[in-house]
C-alpha cells in the first residue's frame, strides 16, 4: 500500500482595488505620484481577474468629514478611474475611513465568497492600503499586496519633507513579512494565473 499524496487545497483569491478614483490622479483633488503608472498596473491584474472569473472587489471613498475637499459624494473625483472602471458583476464596496473593513460589508462579503487570500492594489500606499493589509491580516486573511499597483505623496514631519518614493517603500518594508507578501505585479501574474 502506497501513502497518496493528498492535494494542496489552494486559497481563493480576491482582488481588492483600494480607492483607484479620480481625485488621486493629475487634475484630481489629492494628486498622488505615480498613480497614473499605478492604475495601468492595477489595470494589468483586473483584466486577468475579468478573463479568469476570479472575484473582484472594488472599493470607493466616499469623504464625510466636515470640510473634506476631496472624494466628496456626487462629484467627478469620486468616481473610479477609467483604468479600472467597474463592470456590472463586479462589488463595490463604499466606505468612510481608511480601514476598508471598518463600517462596510467588506469582511462578511469576502468570508460568504470563502476568500481566504487578498491581493491588494490601490491607492494611498501609506493610508488606506496600510490600514486595509493590517485589517485584512487580523481577520485572517492572507495578503499579498502588488507594490507597483500602488501609490502615494510626499509627507512631512517636524519640518522635513519625506518624498513619495521613501513613503512608499517605508510603509511596504513595515508589512513585508508580518502582514503581507509584497510582489510586483509581474510576480503577482505568475501566481494568480497570468
Amino acid at each position: 500500500m502506497t501513502d497518496m499524496q493528498i492535494p494542496a487545497i489552494l486559497p481563493k483569491t480576491a482582488l481588492l482595488l483600494v480607492d483607484i478614483q479620480n481625485d488621486y490622479f493629475p487634475g484630481g483633488k489629492n494628486e498622488l505620484q505615480g498613480s497614473l503608472e499605478a492604475g495601468l498596473q492595477a489595470a494589468r491584474l483586473l483584466e486577468l481577474f475579468r478573463r479568469t472569473r476570479q472575484t473582484i472587489i472594488q472599493i470607493q471613498h466616499l469623504s464625510n468629514r466636515p470640510g473634506a475637499k476631496a472624494f466628496l459624494p456626487n462629484t467627478s473625483g469620486v468616481q473610479f478611474h477609467p483604468s479600472v472602471q467597474p463592470l456590472g458583476r463586479e462589488t463595490i464596496i463604499q466606505k468612510h475611513f481608511p480601514n476598508s473593513f471598518r463600517e462596510t460589508g467588506l469582511r462578511e462579503q469576502s468570508y460568504n465568497n470563502q476568500v481566504s487570500r487578498l491581493l491588494i492594489v490601490g491607492m494611498m500606499t501609506h493610508m488606506c492600503v496600510d490600514a486595509t493589509v493590517r485589517a485584512a491580516c487580523d481577520y485572517g486573511f492572507d495578503c499579498i499586496i502588488a507594490a507597483d499597483a500602488c501609490a502615494t505623496k510626499d509627507l512631512s514631519f517636524q519640518g522635513q519633507v519625506i518624498p513619495a518614493g521613501h513613503v512608499h517603500a517605508a510603509f511596504l518594508a513595515a508589512l513585508q513579512g508580518m502582514y503581507a507578501k509584497v510582489l510586483s505585479v509581474e510576480e503577482a501574474l505568475s501566481i494568480s494565473g497570468g
